[in-house]
């Protein structure tokens, strides 16, 4: 008889139930200097209002609230009648306090290229970009585009907004023309912030040319202002396009801060959505502010001679809560690095590690499985000593990746911090706190101080130990007040699963010792690298091509992505499949939103498993994609197609 081996998926889930044995316990030496010490969890439980009253008192603020939080589901409304201005907290404070010299930014762009922004050399060009903007006609409450790569500018141009009461929306410079032209016309933005060009793994990324495109059809934009990252073609259009070292020149020094409500909003961030449609999560200032501050301040147990480094992109939310307001809230300094962590060679951040002597490292799942793969002998060669704390953020970690980093970048002396939250959180919701919580790898542990996460089966009774869905059931600060212009859609996407209770689409387990385990998305959302795709849109974008009849994306698990896209594919008419074919349907997924929604595969098929009522079931492709014996056929219309599909994924 053939040796009986054990499969990857069967070994993952194995190791997964070994770790739920397994604790690392802070050391005692980090716990008696660490920010959160063990009451911050009672006293949050015993009055989390009170929790979030007393740190709200932290930030600076022009008018204090009188309410603390009024709440009625779905809506919140955080400190209620207090006012302020967000940029306050994250640069005038910090010049007024003694920091003005500090640094504030530390960026390198890929080619190698370097630059030091102090806090006061930030808070001037804030405060000269501010009053261009204003000098373009722009004001409070209208929405601005940012479309840059990860450079200065981008942080400039979101706290300019903020100066000034304007909301920023920022995509993804990775994000194709036609993406950036349905998140402009979303929310009818006034002015394109972008720069010539981009660096990417030593490639040019024409970002200028690309929003060109784009906003050929975006009747809102009245004005461009162009960053020169490099000496990239472009084309000027008069009248319109402006470039911002031009602008800076004249512009003045001081722009007074606009004061808003607590309520008002500071940006729109878009994130794909089941229709097909990107849903523009909508953050507002006084809440957000207040989550950020005090989830960088504990999580990530931030001191005044700390070297900050979070690996995310502000085309996220990510870079949002932890580049931009977190880390600049807490006057922090901190690393910006353009480019991939792999270029010119796989030890690139090791090698700014060791440069600048980072403290706190922050990055995703997906690039700690690139790590594994790439071996130890790249961080081997570098200096890592100044590291005292990790972070993992944007998917569950599996527990070999945690060991690994714990081991091999950690020394086995780094608190590792495995978050769990999401766009709509807009801060870190399941955490350890560096110093108290005994860490499990796999595990986010338990709820952050002030908020409440559980595990709910469907009808919404509490599970005491085992699987369910993962449920928020008290409000939070940070936690998103709309989709931009949805209000239907808001409160069906979030709210309609259980009474009183936000749903964020991911399922979850609570062990024995009350530690939770976020499992992944449930529903047609997939987590590719860390960033959230809606299969719907992905499917939607195939059907738009010429030769396209249908199409059904399945997720499957990737060993880096942690999942990766598989596209069921008909074509129409005649047209017979061919590798051609399938590299052609690849690129224009990649070119119609972005490189991250490209399948991993097509499988071409003369038809696909549906219902009588004309249902497509991707269960069954999802079966076929995992090796699995399929379930239940009885309602398809016809089974011979599902045979058929088996043996072409077979032969691919």
């Amino acid at each position: 008889m053939p040796k009986k081996t054990i499969s990857k998926s069967k070994k993952e889930n194995i190791g997964g139930l070994l770790h739920e044995k397994r604790k690392f316990k802070p050391s005692a030496q980090f716990s008696k200097q660490a920010n959160a010490q063990k009451s911050i969890y009672a006293q949050a439980k015993k009055d989390p209002i009170k929790f979030w009253d007393s740190m709200a008192k932290e930030v600076i603020w022009n008018k204090k609230w009188t309410k603390t939080l009024q709440w009625k589901t779905p809506d919140a409304k955080w400190f209620v009648g207090g006012k302020l201005n967000i940029t306050e907290t994250c640069l005038d404070r910090h010049i007024a306090e003694g920091r003005r010299n500090k640094a504030a930014i530390i960026w390198e762009g890929e080619p190698g290229d370097k630059k030091t922004i102090t806090y006061f050399e930030l808070y001037r060009d804030v405060n000269k970009f501010a009053n261009v903007l204003k000098s373009l006609g722009i004001k409070k409450g209208d929405r601005v585009a940012i479309y840059l790569p990860m450079i200065p500018e981008l942080v400039i141009g979101m706290l300019a907004c903020a100066r000034i009461g304007a909301i920023h929306s920022v995509i993804f410079g990775g994000f194709s023309p036609d993406s950036l032209r349905d998140r402009i016309n979303d929310s009818e933005c006034k002015l394109l912030i972008t720069s010539d060009g981009a660096y990417r793994r030593g490639q040019i990324l024409p970002l200028k040319h690309d929003a060109d495109i784009a906003i050929a059809d975006c009747p809102s934009i009245e004005n461009v202002v162009i960053v020169k990252r490099g000496d990239f073609l472009l084309r000027v259009k008069e009248g319109r396009d402006h470039w911002y070292h031009r602008l800076m020149q004249d512009a003045k020094a001081y722009c007074k801060p606009t004061y808003v409500d607590a309520e008002h909003p500071l940006f729109i961030l878009y994130t794909s959505g089941t229709t097909g449609r990107p849903k523009g999560i909508m953050h507002t200032t006084g809440g957000y502010l207040v989550g950020v501050y005090t989830t960088t301040k504990y999580v990530f147990d931030i001191k005044d001679d700390d070297v900050y480094w979070c690996t995310a992109d502000c085309g996220w939310i990510t870079g949002h809560s932890y580049i931009t307001y977190g880390p600049l809230a807490n006057g922090a300094t901190q690393i910006m690095y353009e480019g991939a962590p792999n270029w010119p060679e796989n030890d690139r951040f090791w090698q700014i590690v060791e440069e600048y002597g980072v403290s706190i490292f922050y990055t995703a799942p997906t690039a700690i499985r690139a790590f594994m793969k790439w071996g130890r002998e790249h961080p081997d060669k570098y200096d890592l000593s100044s590291l005292r704390l990790l972070g993992s953020v944007g998917e569950p970690i599996n527990p070999e990746a945690w060991i690994w980093y714990n081991e091999v970048i950690g020394n086995k002396k780094c608190p590792i911090v495995d978050t769990w939250w999401q766009t709509e959180t807009g801060h870190i919701m399941i955490t350890p706190l560096p110093g108290i919580t005994a860490t499990k790898p796999g595990s986010a542990t338990q709820s952050f101080p002030g908020t409440e996460a559980v595990i709910l089966d469907e009808n919404g009774k509490q599970v005491k130990e085992g699987g369910g869905l993962l449920a928020i059931t008290k409000p939070w600060p940070g936690m998103l007040r709309g989709i931009w212009g949805d209000r239907k859609r808001f409160i069906e996407t979030y709210w309609s699963k259980w009474d009183n209770i936000y749903f964020p689409g991911d399922g979850a387990k609570i062990d024995k010792d009350k530690y939770l385990w976020v499992l992944g998305r449930i529903d047609d959302e997939l987590n590719i690298s860390g960033h959230r795709i809606a299969t719907t849109e992905v499917e939607s974008t195939l059907v738009a091509h010429p030769d396209v009849a249908e199409a059904a994306i399945v997720g499957m698990p990737h060993e880096m992505k942690g999942q990766c896209m598989i596209a069921f594919v008909t074509l129409g008419g005649n047209i017979q499949p061919s590798e051609k074919h399938e590299n052609l349907l690849r690129e224009f997924v990649s070119r119609k939103i972005g490189a991250i929604a490209k399948p991993e595969k097509i499988i071409f098929t003369g038809d696909l498993p549906k219902t009588r009522s004309g249902k497509i079931m991707r269960r069954l492709l999802r079966d076929i994609a995992m090796g699995k014996v399929m379930g239940d056929t009885t309602t398809l219309a016809d089974p011979d197609v599902l045979n058929k599909i088996k043996q072409r994924y077979e032969e691919d």
